[in-house]
This record gives structure tokens, C-alpha cells and sequence, in this order.
């Protein structure tokens, strides 16, 4: 009997240049049955921010959502890549680097993805 695991969650940032370009980057390397991306401002992602008590207002890492629990800032993108067989490797390989270090150059991408990439006047997932 096949078995049928669930799809990990990708929460993510609608209104992002930046996120809609990785969430594009992964619709075409990904398989389809390992991920289901949400936007944080769609109805289910503000229950599921709510639900994992983030807040609701505006999303400053991308959230994974696995069997394993919520996952964040460079362990969540790290577990995200992790999930890709072709990148596998290259998610080891930077899982080396110390979280620290990687956390510091997330953060720094974060706080200016909007004023570096913009704001996307789509989203790569129709929600509304």
C-alpha cells in the first residue's frame, strides 16, 4: 500500500518580490506533493499564524511547517531546501555554517527584501 504524507507548509510573504521569486523557484525544482504555499495574508495563513502564535500583521521569515513542528529564519529555509532531492546536498553542505552567521545574513535580507527586490503587485499563489 502507497503511503501519503502530508504536504509541508510554506508560509510566506505575498507581497514580496523576493518571496514570490523563491516561491516560484520552488514550484519549478520541487515535486508537487512535498509543499502547499500559503501566503500570510490569505485567510488560511493568518489562522495558521494565529494558531503557531505569530504574528499577524507582517511575516519577517518564511515559516515551514512540517510533521515536525514550525520552523524558521535559516533552519526553516534550510529544512525547505532539505526537502528538494536535487539541493539536499547544498542544504548539508550550508547547515554547516554556523546558525548564528546564517541567521545574522537572513535577517539582514529580511529587514530590506522590500526596499532591495520590491513589492510584488501579484502574488505567485492566487489567495484573494
Amino acid at each position: 500500500m502507497e503511503s501519503h504524507k502530508a504536504k509541508s507548509i510554506i508560509i510566506f510573504d505575498g507581497e514580496c518580490s523576493l518571496c514570490n521569486g523563491v516561491v516560484g523557484w520552488l514550484m519549478k525544482f520541487a515535486p508537487a506533493s512535498i509543499f502547499e504555499f500559503i501566503p500570510f495574508q490569505s485567510p488560511k495563513g493568518q489562522e495558521l499564524l494565529q494558531h503557531f502564535g505569530y504574528p499577524l500583521q507582517q511575516l519577517e521569515t518564511v515559516i515551514l511547517i512540517d510533521e515536525q513542528g514550525a520552523h524558521t529564519h535559516s533552519d526553516g529555509f534550510l529544512k525547505i531546501v532539505a526537502k528538494i532531492p536535487r539541493w539536499r546536498v547544498a542544504a548539508a553542505l550550508l547547515a554547516f555554517i554556523p546558525r548564528m552567521l546564517r541567521d545574522a545574513v537572513y535577517n539582514l535580507a529580511s529587514r530590506n527584501r522590500l526596499k532591495w527586490f520590491g513589492e510584488s503587485k501579484s502574488c505567485t499563489i492566487n489567495f484573494r
